[in-house]
């Protein structure tokens, strides 16, 4: 799965952010794989998404550690990671309930 494919992906969240859904910002730092161009900063709030490749902000609020398949899936499918993705280490975040924010804010 390409790199690329992932940027064109999150390239394309701006678009479908939905205003007025959250009730403050929130700062999400994605790991998407090993390499440098998959770490990605995402942050949402009532009336803003903006998505920038790499460690953008000191310390999210949210961090995400999972593969570029299953990211894309999640985003694609509409996917919830179940607790056997996290037993088994496919996800790793340190607040689960903020990626559901994200969902929300995002329509998937």
């Amino acid at each position: 799965m390409a790199t690329d494919e992932v940027a064109e992906l999150l390239g394309q969240l701006e678009s479908r952010f939905r205003p007025g859904v959250l009730e403050r910002d929130i700062s999400y730092y994605l790991t998407l794989g090993e390499g440098p161009d998959d770490k990605w900063t995402v942050v949402v709030g009532p009336e803003r998404c903006e998505v920038r490749r790499g460690k953008a902000i000191e310390r999210a609020d949210c961090v995400l550690k999972t593969s570029r398949e299953l990211f894309l899936r999640m985003v694609r499918e509409g996917y919830t990671p179940g607790m056997l993705d996290i037993a088994r280490g496919r996800v790793k975040s340190n607040d689960p309930l903020l990626l559901r924010e994200l969902k929300r804010a995002l329509g998937f």
